[in-house]
């Protein structure tokens, strides 16, 4: 995750509103972009922020600078993705400005771009507790080591995605930021354990081998997620299925949250 910067995850192209205008252009802004809230800039330098919710109950003509809040939060582009994430989190923000060292507005990152880049995390702890679990159910002696495979060789054991989730492992693959995937190799078979978005995201960038963790077995023995693939009629990526981003339960969550607040 140290490699993981709020630059890589952030939106460059933001909408904002200049600190001499009126509620009226921020009402008016709401409508033309549906956000709900945006940067307030003087000289292109973030001098506060304007939410829907400020606007509630305000005569239309009411000057910006009287309603905005100047007690801002803002983002570095080299922060790391975690710290950002302990700052919008504790502190309930949705969205972080982005600055840089004049104070000048680059770029925003918001609560879905942070959980975006935590999703199909890849930890050693991972990788070993699930070494672990093949030990104990089946008394196999795995072995692991990191190499690349073929994606043409990948069985799925996973029969759906998410949209929003597969456009950021797009984007991280692009970026060179795309961690391993983990997969079971066992005589003749290469069976895909974490990183399905990933997989799928190589594809259709027309990309061949992956780098894994590897864990190779072998002994010629079922595996249970193997009967699951079968049973789901999965073979190849192209059967996983790929779900709009508003059907994830994290975004749904987040969204509920976002509305409470």
């Amino acid at each position: 995750m140290d490699k993981k910067k709020v630059r890589d995850y952030m939106t460059y192209d933001v909408a904002s509103v200049d600190l001499i205008g009126t509620v009226k252009d921020v009402m008016e802004k709401i409508q033309t972009t549906k956000h709900d809230g945006f940067p307030v800039l003087s000289n292109n330098q973030v001098v506060g922020y304007i939410a829907a919710r400020d606007l509630l109950f305000v005569p239309s003509e009411t000057p910006i600078d009287k309603v905005m809040s100047t007690d801002l939060i803002v983002a570095d582009p080299d922060m790391s993705i975690s710290d950002a994430a302990r700052v919008i989190f504790r502190s309930g923000i949705q969205k972080l400005p982005v600055v840089d060292e004049k104070n000048h507005l680059i770029g925003i990152i918001s609560n879905s771009d942070v959980i975006r880049s935590q999703i199909e995390h890849v930890s050693p702890e991972k990788v070993f507790n699930f070494i672990m679990t093949l030990k104990k159910l089946y008394g196999v002696d795995p072995t692991l080591n990191r190499g690349t495979v073929p994606i043409s060789d990948l069985l799925p054991t996973q029969s759906k995605i998410y949209e929003d989730e597969l456009e950021g492992r797009i984007y991280e693959i692009k970026k060179g930021l795309a961690e391993p995937i983990i997969v079971v190799k066992r005589p003749n078979l290469t069976i895909l354990v974490d990183g399905h978005h990933r997989a799928v995201a190589a594809k259709k960038l027309g990309i061949t081998t992956l780098d894994a963790y590897i864990i190779e077995i072998s002994q010629d023995v079922e595996l249970g997620m193997e009967r699951t693939a079968h049973a789901m009629n999965l073979r190849t990526l192209d059967d996983i299925q790929v779900l709009d981003y508003a059907r994830h339960p994290l975004v749904a969550l987040t969204h509920r949250l976002a509305k409470k607040g």
